[in-house]
Parts: C-alpha cells; sequence; structure tokens
C-alpha cells in the first residue's frame, strides 16, 4: 500500500529544501529542531544496543545540541534536511532520519534547477521498540515520494556501513540497488574506519514500484 504524505509546509518558501512535515499512518517527519532536544536527548538514553553501528548521538545534552546544530547548519547551505521521527500513536519522539547531501548539479544544455537533482536519506536510526514496527518502512517511503514527487530529483543516494546486515536488508527490501563497495570511505560508530556499502535508488525505478503497490 502506498503511503501519501500529508505535507505542511514550515520553512522558507522557495528555498531548495523547504522544511516540511510528512506524515502517514504510523509516523509524523518533522524537521528537526532545538525543541526536540530534550525528547531526542531521551530517545538516545534508551537501550542503545539495537543501534549497532549506526550514528546515534551519544546521550548527553551537549552531544544532542551539537547533533542538531550541525543538522541546522547543512539545512542553511540547502545540503540537507533533518527529521524528527515521531510515532503517531503516542507522539514520541522514537530516532531521527534526515535528508542529506544534495547535489544541485544539471544535464548539459539543461536548465538551471532550484532542487537538488540527487539526494541521500541517511543518518537513521530508532528507538529499539520502534524497530520492525512498519515505522521506518513507511518513514522512506514518505521520503522517497516526496523526493520524487515534490523535490524532482532523478537519484536518492542510500549508504550504510558494509557490516552492518540489518540495515542493508532494510535498504533492499526499500527498492535500492546495491552499486557495491567504497572501501574506508569514511569514520566508523565504533571507531577506525568503516567500508560503506552503496545504494541508488532511480526514479523510474520508484514509479514502477509504486505502481505495483496500488
Amino acid at each position: 500500500m502506498r503511503s501519501e504524505p500529508s505535507q505542511t509546509g514550515c520553512g522558507e518558501v522557495g528555498s531548495p529544501l523547504s522544511e516540511v512535515v510528512l506524515q502517514g499512518e504510523l509516523v509524523r517527519l518533522e524537521p528537526l529542531t532545538f525543541d526536540h532536544a530534550p525528547a531526542m536527548l531521551e530517545a538516545a538514553s534508551t537501550d542503545r544496543s539495537t543501534f549497532g553501528l549506526t550514528s546515534v548521538p551519544v546521550a548527553t545534552p551537549e552531544a544532542v545540541a551539537l547533533y542538531i546544530t550541525t543538522a541546522r547548519e547543512q539545512h542553511e547551505r540547502s545540503e540537507g534536511l533533518a527529521f524528527a521521527t515521531i510515532r503517531r500513536s503516542d507522539d514520541r519522539v522514537v530516532g531521527s532520519t534526515r535528508f542529506m547531501s544534495a547535489e544541485y548539479w544539471e544535464p548539459i544544455d539543461e536548465q538551471p534547477r532550484s532542487t537538488p537533482i540527487a539526494i541521500e536519506v541517511g543518518y537513521t536510526w530508532l528507538i529499539s521498540e520502534a524497530q520492525r514496527t512498519g515505522i521506518n518502512a513507511e518513514a522512506k517511503v514518505l521520503m522517497f515520494n516526496y523526493a520524487f514527487d515534490v523535490l524532482g530529483v532523478e537519484r536518492i543516494t542510500l549508504k550504510t556501513d558494509a557490516r552492518n546486515e540489518r540495515s542493508r536488508r532494510n535498504i533492499e527490501r526499500a527498492g535500492a540497488t546495491f552499486d557495491g563497495i567504497l572501501r574506508r570511505h569514511m569514520p566508523a560508530s565504533d571507531g577506525g574506519y568503516r567500508d560503506s556499502a552503496m545504494y541508488s535508488l532511480l526514479r523510474e525505478e520508484w514509479l514502477d514500484r509504486r505502481g505495483e503497490r496500488k
């Protein structure tokens, strides 16, 4: 079944990544602000054993503030848009996700565009009790629909630590194609360096997949 986002703009009109609320049956994605800091701290303070190889802020006020500050700075540079992931059944913040690494290049001989032509979906994490409840799957559908239908992107990028088999299975279930491994690509959440498993989802692939769900 296709989840249709209920979209509410709440940011600067005309900016490449205007702030928007995306809402489905299970989850509401709100642009992440410092108003969410106490609830984010509470979420980060839950059982961390299931976070595994995922980048989650340390459960201190300072770390959560830095996490939100970095996300807000990315938005100011039109590079990304972070969300607080809110479970609709009890309005509890259960994690976060974001658009990031927005790309603004144009194909040769085409008119310049004001919105990204490609974007990444990442920094996704959920508390243990919200995992495997459908929240992550619905959030991905909301973000994919918004990226392709409203932003008009041609490609969504997803990546994860190559060792994170659960994350890789979730990405593959969402319909993304495995593109390969970038070796020693970035810092690992558990120290040292990590190899990143890279995935992509193209516009026509998502439209075809979405059509099968109707």
